[in-house]
């Protein structure tokens, strides 16, 4: 999965304090959401307070596939088989950065718990989430980024008073067969996507195998 890659859990650090900056009150109370499948976004989140991102807590919003609101909630790590839902890239039921958030508490829960919230939530959730957002504000959300959404809202209802930064994934437009019979209407698909979506798929196909991994790699 790309999210393990510390080649991008190092840059994802940074626009957690580019979004901070962007606040018109620095001294708020802060709450970020983070739409999260393999938890790498949230990590990078975990990192940046470390660094010294005044943010109060994170939102580890989640579709169903749930098994760290689960933790949350008790205190047990149990992975479960994946469940497909429409915010697809979140389908994860065994999420590889989980032994890093929980280094960074010393795989201790009831610290976590001080930093981190749990929130799940079903497509139909999803659904209304996008509707809502749009009949509102004209804003088109993603399947991810809603359910990034409906965290904040949960999370904003329990801790009023708070900011909140909701992480947004992806263009719309990727996830337009879902989007669109929800906010009755078609998406404008932006020029660059639109030439990565008519662009040709290439893929190699290797066994699990580290040595071929390897061969492969160094003849590119």
């Amino acid at each position: 999965a790309n999210s393990i890659n510390v080649g991008r859990l190092l840059p994802q650090i940074f626009y957690y304090f580019h979004a901070w900056g962007q606040l018109a009150d620095p001294a708020a109370d802060v709450l970020v959401a983070v739409p999260s499948g393999n938890f790498g976004n949230l990590t990078a989140g975990l990192m940046a307070k470390r660094l010294g991102l005044p943010v109060a807590r994170f939102v580890a919003a989640t579709n169903v596939n749930d098994v760290v609101p689960r933790f949350l909630d008790s205190g047990r790590f149990q992975p479960l088989a994946s469940v497909r839902t429409i915010s697809t890239a979140m389908d994860v039921g065994d999420p590889s950065n989980f032994s890093r958030m929980a280094a960074l508490f010393g795989g201790d829960a009831a610290k976590m718990r001080e930093v981190v919230v749990g929130s799940s939530h079903t497509d139909d959730d999803t659904r209304g989430a996008i509707a809502r957002v749009h009949e509102a504000h004209g804003y088109v959300l993603d399947p991810h980024s809603a359910v990034g959404y409906l965290g904040l809202e949960a999370a904003r209802a329990r801790r009023p008073g708070t900011v909140g930064i909701v992480l947004a994934t992806a263009h719309p437009a990727k996830f337009a067969e879902t989007v669109e019979p929800v906010i009755g209407r078609s998406i404008e698909v932006p020029e660059r996507l639109a030439r990565l979506l008519k662009g040709e798929s290439r893929a190699t196909r290797i066994e699990p195998d580290t040595e071929q991994l390897e061969r492969l790699l160094l003849s590119q």
